[in-house]
């Protein structure tokens, strides 16, 4: 295989939403790790150790791996991950928090499975439509196949509950089976059997059912249920187009709701305004429009489907997390890449674009 020099302004643009993500986490993250911990920087430092530094290391060594050795260890990885999934869901031991149990705790250590299955169920997948790109049309061989390996994965993920985390997989992985050359009427019956399944996610849980009502109707129990994605859209509004300044956002006084996870984008708008924002999206979308650029030079399909999976993962995160931030879509508790606390997602979400810059070592 003929390599070449990496795609330089993806690096760059992956180590600049790292270093802005921490240090916006250092500011949103200031009073809660105060009152948690009596140390100002307690999450930052954390973020730094957990997913910065253990994160950049692995993106160094995956960047450097040949993308082709995953086929071989895809199906041992996504083997593990279920494996975790399982875990998560035995008391002795899952962390419980907010009603949802999402973590695992080994001692002094917590990681989120569902963070790893974002990577390894896509490189999985890329691998075995890989070996089906014969047969991607076939019913029987691949689309009801396709909807086993998600059904499981679905399954378990939906036990937690994780909603949100199970739609970014659900899309990403439709996407990865559209770009290998699934029959366009298979990826209708997709996506209408996942709508009929949120709705019924929706029904059957009060919660969602709260949240879907507030973003029809904002104004519904502000100081309860509407309370989150009120005091998000005050802080957003709050910030106009220049901010009120860095680390100066009132919002994170225990006003907004984990204001260094799902909410940060909200405190990023507060202190930093609409034109600082912007920038903020523009990284977003220069990551979206090297990612894609990369898949469409990959030297094979693997690294397409790969390479394709892993930013459309990314990018619908960050869509998500934004919109709902703003009420455009209701509130699914997903965090912001590369931003939000949270030292799995940062660690995964590197080792994943570790990947997309070894493929862009191989483009055509």
């Amino acid at each position: 295989m003929h390599y070449h020099k990496p795609d330089y302004t993806l690096i760059i643009t992956i180590l600049a939403l790292t270093i802005f993500g921490l240090i916006m986490l250092s500011s949103a993250s200031v009073v809660m790790s105060y009152q948690m911990f009596g140390h100002n920087y307690y999450y930052f430092l954390r973020q730094l150790l957990l997913g910065g530094i253990l994160g950049f290391l692995g993106f160094f060594i995956v960047s450097k791996i040949d993308y082709h050795r995953w086929k071989k260890f895809a199906l041992t990885l996504l083997i593990i991950t279920l494996t975790l999934l399982v875990l998560v869901l035995i008391p002795q031991f899952n962390l419980e928090y907010g009603g949802a149990k999402r973590w695992i705790h080994i001692g002094p250590l917590t990681m989120q499975p569902t963070e790893m299955a974002k990577l390894t169920f896509l490189l999985y997948l890329a691998s075995w439509l890989d070996k089906r790109r014969k047969g991607i049309s076939n019913f029987q061989t691949s689309f009801v196949p396709f909807i086993a390996l998600l059904g499981l994965i679905g399954f378990l993920i939906i036990l937690q509950p994780d909603i949100g985390t199970l739609t970014i997989i659900a899309l990403s992985a439709i996407t990865v089976y559209f770009i290998a050359g699934a029959h366009f009427p298979y990826l209708i019956s997709l996506l209408v059997s996942g709508v009929i399944l949120f709705l019924i996610l929706v029904k059957i849980a009060p919660y969602r059912m709260a949240r879907f009502t507030i973003f029809l109707n904002p104004e519904i129990d502000p100081q309860g249920i509407g309370y989150q994605i009120n005091q998000a859209l005050l802080a957003i509004g709050s910030g106009g187009l220049f901010g009120s300044g860095l680390g100066k956002s009132l919002q994170k006084y225990n006003y907004l709701p984990e204001a260094s996870g799902d909410s940060i984008f909200a405190i990023i708008a507060e202190e930093l305004g609409f034109i600082r924002v912007l920038i903020l999206i523009a990284l977003f979308t220069i990551l979206a429009y090297k990612g894609f650029q990369i898949a469409k030079s990959a030297p094979d399909l693997f690294g397409k489907l790969v390479v394709s999976g892993i930013i459309s993962w990314i990018i619908l995160q960050a869509l998500i997390n934004i919109a709902a931030m703003v009420g455009l879509i209701p509130l699914t508790g997903v965090p912001l890449p590369f931003v939000s606390y949270g030292g799995t997602a940062l660690l995964f979400t590197l080792l994943g674009v570790g990947i997309v810059v070894n493929v862009s070592r191989q483009t055509r």
